[in-house]
């Protein structure tokens, strides 16, 4: 839809932090994905009022020590411990989940700035989305099925387009028909790998 959208994103990302904690209900209408469903259930129920003070600390250095933790996570996290305990049990519960939107926002405007608009049409189309919705569900959603899909769809239409060619040798061609009726992961592989295998 609109690629220069990534650049306006993260702008917009600066801004997001203080948008969030002004107004921290989501989207109450929303109805979140399998996924996120468990998420926000893991927070709200995670028993983090049982936890004890060292617990709470623990699990936030968890987080803090986990290298795939993104940055507005990372950073609530380091303030939380720099707070009370409170600071700390309200991070777990909430703010986790207000920064990974943020971190969420980030990482769809990066796979935005990367995307060719000649070929990644589902893709742009279905990042554009889960932005304009703009809920965290949505932002998760995308993130960890909606992105794959999106790519599947695109990587179809490229191989497609390999079959319509009437000069490829039969075993391209070949390869090409099991690809095409394949799992996202083998419409990758054959894209990147088994083409020139073949060829």
């Amino acid at each position: 839809m609109r690629p220069t959208r990534a650049a306006l994103t993260l702008v917009a990302t600066a801004l997001t932090p203080a948008l969030l904690l002004a107004a921290p209900a989501f989207a109450a209408g929303s109805a979140p994905s399998p996924a996120t469903a468990v998420a926000t259930a893991a927070a709200a129920g995670s028993g983090v009022d049982d936890m004890s003070d060292d617990d709470v600390r623990v699990a936030i250095m968890r987080i803090i020590g986990d290298p795939n933790t993104g940055r507005a996570v990372y950073a609530a996290a380091q303030k939380a411990m720099d707070g009370t305990i409170e600071d700390q049990r309200y991070f777990l519960e909430t703010g986790r989940w207000i920064a990974q939107a943020e971190d969420d926002r980030v990482a769809i405007a990066r796979i935005l700035g990367t995307a060719d608009p000649k070929t990644d049409k589902a893709v742009i189309r279905e990042a554009n989305k889960a932005l304009d919705t703009n809920t965290p569900e949505a932002l998760r959603a995308f993130l960890e099925t909606g992105y794959r899909l999106a790519r599947a769809e695109d990587d179809r239409v490229r191989v497609a387009r390999i079959l319509a060619d009437p000069t490829i040798s039969d075993a391209l061609r070949a390869a090409a028909e099991d690809a095409i009726d394949g799992t996202p992961e083998e419409l990758r592989y054959f894209l990147e790998v088994g083409q020139y295998e073949t060829a």
